[in-house]
């Protein structure tokens, strides 16, 4: 039997060959640390006393912060600065851009090769046919010091676009596409291989923008077969690879089919990047906006910037919009400065900023206020991810024509004048919980009995629990007072929990960024176990890897309620309720208990 793109890879960099749901130490080529997570990571690494395995494959990108803009992102790249001279660690500093674009851009790395990164959007070199994962910094630590780190194989999904596109639709329109099909979790714990013609038409700042975006929909990675327009790239950066494709009789899990004959723009309404629907939407269409934005890992690159400067060239922003451009890397800025986009959107009134990770991230061009309604190019729009404000999802074409007509619109249909604005609407800013105590936790036994909180909710990003404004901390007593703190009815979750405690929940929690805070806010506060009917595939390895018990029960089936006390066999993957009835879940894997049992992956303690 055939294998698929990520079984080759995976194989070739673990020594031998490899099936979905084996579970191998993989060597990994690139091993990347960002400024918001790279402080953690140096911490890690001096507690355990732990060396760097090879300085030559690992760096340092400050794409998260370019700025240094507050104090604590200033001393966390400080504090990777003085490891980096003392390691001979290469940087790419506050001038270079996104990292995980550099390492295409500059022949890091090429087809079927391997990188990690604490950028939970890594999995964007599945465009160039390589494999990339977002990991917490426990993980990225171990990838430091060791080269290698632990991989539970995917199963893979072959997805099929059927059709050709309208004109006007995009890469970007295509991603949303796939959004609305799979949701926020229908390639939960898969790798995707995406054919059909209208992928393989795609030029690699499109697969770029679909790759990107496997992270909203629960996916490991989205890979594209690597085309000729990639390998010459690839080989021009001065990449070193060997091109790996999937073999004509490799075995999927299944087959998708998706119809994009004739689609057109698309936009993702706030809060969800799976609630897709047509620009033209009775519901979006015509919608006052307060500022747009085009950059991002998804669609910063300079043919998403030239699109947008295609539909703002001998026009400006809408009076009281304001338009904000940031490239994805230096290299982006310099071709758009050579060739005059620079000079169109400073014409058209937009703020041009150095390259960055835009206003996905906290202290970055490109954040809202409260009550403010953005149209961005990003990947996410979750409750607070950007801002306080609204955020609408969608191309760089899009974005620039809404930012024109001062309302949601496409590129084909940007009105001669813009929209007359309504009168403004107070919002009320949302408070934030006082401190908690936090908790601790004894050795970990492998049986426990605790407290229940039933959280019936699906999807529960990782922003909703430990919001982004708090990651530059990283003492993790201070960690548990926010925990919750994003996610409306349970603010003050951290002023209720004891130790001991047990969260139940739905489908796909942790969901979104490789935040390791989501993860430590609950040891913080001695929470014993999460329960939750699936786990985003980055917090699972995340919690694993920090010695947080979780467990795949479909608790809340079983009717569960609030302040009951339930046992739990870790080993044995039971549940059992007080009448006695069992629960059956997924019982901790061997690499589970035994990262467990000695205190996470990163202990000596045997």
């Amino acid at each position: 039997m055939g294998k698929t793109l990520v079984e080759k890879i995976l194989g070739s960099h673990a020594g031998r060959p490899v099936a979905a749901g084996d579970i191998a130490d993989v060597r990994i080529d690139v091993r990347i640390a960002r400024d918001f997570g790279g402080a953690n990571v140096v911490k890690n690494l001096r507690e355990h006393a732990l060396g760097i395995d090879d300085a030559s494959k690992t760096f340092f990108t400050f794409d998260c912060n370019p700025g240094g803009s507050d104090q604590k992102y200033a001393a966390n790249q400080h504090a990777c600065r003085q490891f980096a001279r003392e390691q001979d660690i290469r940087i790419f500093d506050v001038d270079q851009g996104i990292g995980t674009h550099i390492a295409m851009d500059e022949g890091l790395i090429g087809p079927g090769g391997t990188l990690v990164s604490t950028d939970s959007h890594a999995n964007v070199l599945g465009a160039v046919g390589a494999f990339g994962q977002g990991m917490g910094d426990v993980d990225i630590a171990q990838a430091f010091a060791r080269g290698v780190v632990w991989f539970e194989v995917p199963p893979t999904v072959k997805v099929v676009l059927d059709g050709t596109p309208s004109p006007a639709a995009t890469a970007k329109d295509i991603a949303l596409a796939l959004l609305r099909h799979f949701g926020a979790n229908g390639l939960l714990g898969y790798a995707a291989e995406l054919t059909g013609n209208a992928a393989d038409a795609l030029d690699l700042a499109g697969r770029v923008t679909v790759a990107s975006m496997a992270t909203e929909m629960g996916g490991i990675i989205i890979f594209f077969t690597p085309s000729r327009e990639v390998l010459r790239h690839c080989k021009a950066a001065g990449a070193k690879f060997e091109p790996v494709f999937p073999d004509a009789d490799a075995r999927y899990e299944r087959t998708v089919r998706i119809d994009v004959d004739g689609l057109k723009p698309l936009v993702s309404r706030p809060g969800h990047p799976e609630d897709v629907v047509a620009v033209t939407d009775p519901d979006v269409a015509g919608k006052p906006i307060d500022s747009a934005l085009i950059g991002s890992c998804t669609n910063g690159r300079f043919e998403d910037l030239a699109a947008a400067a295609e539909v703002l060239k001998g026009r400006h922003v809408a009076p009281g919009v304001i338009l904000k451009v940031v490239p994805a890397t230096d290299a982006v800025w310099r071709r758009a400065m050579e060739e005059g986009l620079c000079e169109i959107f400073k014409a058209a009134g937009a703020l041009i900023s150095n390259a960055g990770c835009a206003g996905c991230a906290a202290g970055q061009v490109g954040q809202n206020g409260p009550g403010e309604v953005t149209v961005s190019t990003g990947n996410r729009n979750f409750v607070g991810k950007q801002g306080e404000g609204e955020v609408y999802l969608a191309s760089p074409a899009t974005a620039a024509a809404s930012a024109v007509a001062g309302v949601i619109t496409s590129a084909d249909s940007v009105p001669s004048k813009p929209k007359a604005r309504p009168a403004p609407v107070k919002i009320a800013r949302i408070g934030v919980s006082p401190p908690a105590q936090s908790g601790t936790v004894p050795r970990p036994p492998t049986r426990i009995s605790g407290r229940v909180w039933v959280i019936s909710k699906d999807n529960i990003d990782t922003d909703m629990i430990y919001h982004n404004r708090h990651l530059a901390i990283t003492d993790v007593r201070q960690m548990g007072q926010h925990t919750f703190g994003n996610l409306k009815g349970w603010e003050d979750f951290a002023k209720k929990a004891r130790p001991g405690d047990i969260v139940v929940t739905g489908e796909n929690f942790g969901c979104g960024s490789s935040r390791q805070q989501a993860v430590d806010c609950f040891k913080s506060l001695g929470i014993a176990l999460i329960a939750a009917k699936s786990f985003g595939a980055i917090y699972e390895r995340n919690a694993v890897n920090n010695a947080l018990p979780i467990m795949k029960a479909d608790c809340l089936a079983a009717g569960m309620t609030d302040g009951e006390t339930i046992d739990v066999d870790f080993a044995e993957g039971k549940v059992r309720r007080q009448d006695g009835r069992i629960i059956h879940g997924r019982p901790f894997s061997a690499v589970q208990m035994e990262v467990y049992l000695r205190g996470g992956l990163l202990s000596h303690r045997k």
